[in-house]
């Protein structure tokens, strides 16, 4: 017998479960799919942490990013928990970079508390770092870090809690759209709504080839890095910035990290990794060489943990669009379908904002939040 929603959600990693606490909170009869466990490690949700700031090279972000602050700290309020944890952030990278010129320009013009460093200076603030003579730094006192795995699986505590029902491993095998409705199959039987919202990550196009779109998302297959420095209290989030170099000309991509904190060790990445074509190519086994590429760049710019040893590496999928832009919005043909896809690496920071305006679409039809970057139209003529 098919069991009847008000909605449906496939996929509970950071969108779909923001999506399904928000469409609960206005009283939806909701069913969450996830076709491995909550929280597994297979897909781009997982983890201690992910940065989040309002430092961005498109002004855009930055105003969804003052969305984003409230909407976190009124989760830790209903959670009774803490989510994000402020350490300062830095960009950092040659004065004339364009990421990083666009970056300061937006935070100037968005009137954001700040300070533009010159080499000396960031030096004498963060000497965890080191900053060549021809380098700029720009600092913003709000960045920090969101705990994600806590993140998500608080959105689904609260979800049941308001009377949703997650359902794990239950992995969906065929959608219906109907011109009010949709049925959902799955290994764990049929599911009709009267509305759907896909969030399935790096499964996301396999998924919406039954709804007619073809969209073109790159699966990425980018390493995590945790280093063990000897120095541990000064790499952690007491005492150091979360990170953004921009030395992409340089080093082939932008590197990032994260301070240690709760035992995670001292984050260090790539904002890139190799393109996969599907999910059978994935090898979740880390490799060692992903690490020694990172070692000059420490060497040179963070020599406290240069040589340290690693604690843990894992492998992290960023569904990537064309222009790095996120899609949120309608599907063309059926406005009761609604997909969040392609947040390329940098959209977990919004995942609470980006499950209200999901939420906000599948059930007015339009959200507040300004989602003008984020249309399906300029990937489907």
């Amino acid at each position: 017998m098919t069991k009847t929603y008000d909605a449906i959600v496939i996929g509970a990693g950071a969108m779909g479960s923001a999506a399904a606490y928000y469409l609960s909170r206005r009283g939806q009869r909701v069913l969450l799919l996830e076709q491995f466990s909550i929280d597994h490690q297979r897909g781009s949700s997982y983890g201690f942490s992910r940065i989040i700031r309002y430092s961005y090279d498109n002004p855009e972000y930055v105003d969804l990013a003052k969305d984003t602050y409230p909407l976190w700290f009124a989760l830790e309020d209903v959670l009774g928990e803490q989510l994000v944890t402020k350490t300062g952030g830095i960009d950092f990278g040659p004065a004339s970079d364009p990421t990083l010129q666009a970056t300061i320009a937006s935070v100037r013009d968005s009137r954001l508390a700040h300070q533009l460093l010159s080499p000396v200076e960031a030096q004498e603030l963060f000497p965890q770092f080191r900053f060549d003579d021809n380098f700029a730094a720009l600092y913003q006192p709000d960045s920090g870090f969101v705990r994600a795995s806590r993140a998500v699986c608080g959105h689904v505590r609260l979800a049941r809690a308001n009377g949703a029902e997650a359902l794990e491993n239950t992995a969906v095998t065929a959608i219906r759209i109907d011109r009010d409705s949709v049925e959902v199959a799955s290994n764990r039987g049929e599911f009709s709504a009267a509305r759907l919202v896909l969030t399935a990550g790096s499964w996301a196009n396999s998924l919406l080839a039954q709804t007619g779109i073809d969209l073109p998302l790159r699966i990425l297959r980018c390493q995590l890095n945790f280093l063990a420095p000897a120095d541990l209290p000064m790499h952690s989030a007491e005492n150091c910035p979360v990170y953004i170099a921009h030395l992409r000309e340089r080093d082939g991509e932008s590197i990032y990290g994260i301070p240690a904190h709760a035992g995670s060790g001292f984050k260090v990445a790539f904002h890139a990794g190799p393109a996969v074509a599907n999910h059978g190519e994935v090898d979740y086994t880390p490799t060692a060489a992903d690490v020694e590429n990172l070692r000059p760049f420490l060497r040179a710019h963070i020599p406290g943990v240069a040589d340290s040893p690693v604690q843990s590496s894992r492998i992290c999928l960023y569904t990537q669009t064309p222009d790095e832009h996120f899609i949120i919005d309608k599907h063309p043909e059926n406005a009761h379908v609604v997909i969040g896809a392609g947040f390329s690496g940098h959209g977990f920071k919004f995942s609470t904002t980006i499950g209200k305006m999901l939420s906000d679409i599948a059930l007015d039809g339009s959200t507040e939040h300004n989602d003008s970057l984020f249309k399906l139209a300029r990937f489907i003529a």
